[in-house]
């Protein structure tokens, strides 16, 4: 192979060159150097850098050496006039549409197959796309050529676009970089085709092997002639004929002026005229060449076709928990209405400032065993953690839920006592803002058993165990000492909350600041630091908050102390299962026809102080 050549021009008898040789005399490439080798044809639209390039091609296929040419521009398509040569790419005109799955393959065809190949990239919209595949045709050309080194050649039209000077070079550059530098210790060599050399790499052009300068005029591009070749030639480029360039060869001492040949098959990349030209008839390609490639296509549409089926599953999906879960919103909200409404209800007939005794009036509790439907659900927050200090009647600042029953009656007083415009919520309605995500179990069943036995609601369970327990026994519940946490509140009885709430001097600014100091100093710290969190965040989760009160977060023992805020209207829930911030609204309610809005505001704040709410990070 070494001795083979193939002829591709005549001397020119035009101005310039040094090779000594008369005008017409044929010039001879070696065929292993321009395999093997790097070479660059520049020049500028319409000079015939093209034409160049397709005669070389065409000497090479006739000689059964295989190539592959990335072709840019839709114009080397002509070749299968006279070769059968597969033309892949993304148009319809193609063999093959291909993508970037078909770069191995590709290469394996042009290496083990001999199969010339036109990779047509002009047909890609998106350039990402045309540039990924030449990435990965050069990529595997490279490797498989590291075991074959078998002499081939890669022509590369526009080549600037791929190796530009500057920045802005991607993966795929850097890839025919890679083998301008590398590829011919293996057997695989590169051409880069460009009308601009100013815009192309100078590192790829410097190391070039062969060179054709057809026709430049723009003094940036001149300049590049002038610095490799010398300022004479850089002023002569300008003058050279169509088809005319000089020749520049490591294997030449000199510097020829040449006249390549036409190029013999059809020109698909001529300017159209005005005159009609048909286009002859092409060469296929071997169908079961094309069969390979269809398989790794067909493989990917059905690929594709599975991905859309499972995206389309997916979106149902999505759509149907969508669905379910504003249904289940709706429930809640529905049973959480139902269980507030029932409840207040209750607490209207029932209570002292109303008349009632803070009993219901189906008759004395005291000498039989009082129906609490509630308090299976308070001992699930004090009975089923039974790590140490959790036992009942233990105190744990995290988890501890004994306190459930006295914050409850200190909270819901509270509420009441926030009381002349909302205190009848039998009358106004169910109050929404009650919603839980934790479904109240026990609230429910209280509601219920308010409606059917006679039963007490957890606003009242503390009394509920006074009255059924010895006179001169310590009122307790569930281990908890009902005094103790009626001292705690700072209310000596229940009928001493209820009036204060329902009392006038609750108009008073004194009595307003003091009373609602007092309940939220009240509750138990991590409820109260809970409470704190709601202040500064807003809005949260009970979860949040509990853990941001020191507390493990855990669902039970988090929505058993937000309830008391919620139910004493110091929280109100929003959606998604978050609580916001609600004194200002509280206090408005009770306080708000006697107050500007600057007031009521000094009100709020002056209460926040009174109940270490203010300063949250000291604690």
């Amino acid at each position: 192979m070494s001795e083979e050549t193939i002829t591709v021009a005549d001397v020119s008898d035009g101005v310039g060159g040094e090779s000594g040789l008369a005008a017409g005399t044929p010039i001879s490439l070696p065929a292993v150097e321009i395999l093997t080798g790097r070479g660059f044809i520049t020049g500028k639209s319409g000079s015939g850098k093209s034409n160049t390039a397709s005669v070389v091609i065409e000497n090479l296929l006739s000689n059964n050496f295989p190539v592959l040419i990335v072709d840019s521009d839709g114009e080397y398509y002509g070749l299968k006039q006279e070769f059968e040569i597969l033309h892949a790419g993304a148009d319809d005109e193609c063999d093959i549409q291909v993508s970037e799955e078909h770069a191995g393959k590709l290469a394996g065809l042009a290496l083990e197959q001999n199969v010339p190949i036109i990779l047509d990239v002009s047909g890609y919209l998106d350039e990402d796309e045309a540039s990924g595949i030449i990435k990965e045709t050069a990529r595997q050309l490279f490797a498989k050529e590291k075991k074959l080194k078998k002499p081939f050649l890669m022509l590369v039209e526009e080549c600037h676009e791929y190796i530009p000077e500057g920045v802005g070079m991607d993966e795929a550059g850097k890839t025919l970089i890679k083998i301008g530098k590398r590829g011919r210790k293996h057997g695989l060599g590169i051409v880069g085709i460009s009308q601009r050399p100013a815009d192309v790499k100078k590192d790829f052009i410097t190391q070039c092997d062969w060179l054709c300068w057809h026709r430049l005029t723009w003094d940036n591009d001149t300049k590049v002639v002038s610095r490799i070749l010398g300022s004479d030639y850089g002023e002569a480029i300008e003058d050279l004929d169509d088809g005319e360039a000089f020749m520049m060869t490591d294997w030449a001492e000199s510097i020829r002026r040449v006249q390549f040949h036409r190029k013999q098959t059809f020109d698909a990349g001529a300017t159209p005229g005005l005159d009609d030209f048909e286009r002859p008839d092409l060469k296929s390609v071997s169908g079961d060449l094309v069969s390979e490639l269809q398989d790794i296509t067909d493989e990917r549409e059905r690929h594709e076709s599975e991905l859309a089926d499972l995206r389309q599953e997916l979106d149902k999906k999505r759509q149907r928990i969508t669905q379910l879960e504003r249904e289940l919103e709706e429930a809640k909200d529905m049973s959480s209405m139902a269980d507030t409404f029932a409840q207040a209800l209750l607490r209207k007939a029932d209570a002292p400032y109303r008349g009632g005794d803070g009993r219901r009036s189906g008759g004395d509790l005291v000498g039989r065993e009082p129906a609490r439907p509630d308090q299976s659900a308070l001992h699930d927050y004090d009975g089923r953690d039974r790590r140490p200090g959790n036992e009942p009647g233990a105190s744990n600042r995290g988890d501890d839920a004994a306190d459930v029953r006295s914050e409850a009656t200190v909270a819901a007083a509270a509420t009441n006592g926030a009381g002349a415009a909302a205190n009848d919520v039998g009358e106004n309605g169910a109050d929404s803002d009650a919603t839980d995500l934790d479904a109240e179990p026990h609230g429910e069943a209280a509601s219920n058993g308010a409606a059917t036995n006679g039963t007490e609601t957890d606003a009242t369970v503390g009394e509920a165990d006074v009255a059924a327990t010895a006179p001169d026994a310590v009122p307790t519940t569930d281990g908890v000492s009902v005094e103790e946490a009626r001292s705690r509140s700072g209310f000596d009885d229940a009928a001493e909350l209820a009036s204060f709430a329902d009392g006038a001097e609750l108009r008073r600014r004194d009595a307003v600041v003091d009373g609602f100091s007092r309940a939220i100093g009240s509750l138990e710290e991590v409820t109260r630091d809970m409470f704190a969190y709601y202040r500064v965040a807003g809005r949260a989760t009970a979860e949040e908050a509990h853990v941001a009160a020191g507390g493990s977060g855990d669902r039970r023992f988090a929505y058993s102390r937000n309830r008391k805020l919620r139910r004493a209207g110091l929280v109100e829930h929003r959606s998604h299962g978050e609580y916001a911030y609600a004194l200002p609204d509280l206090v408005e309610r009770v306080y708000g026809d006697n107050a500007d809005r600057q007031e009521l505001a000094e009100v709020v704040a002056e209460i926040e102080v009174r109940a270490g709410l203010a300063e949250p990070e000291r604690r």
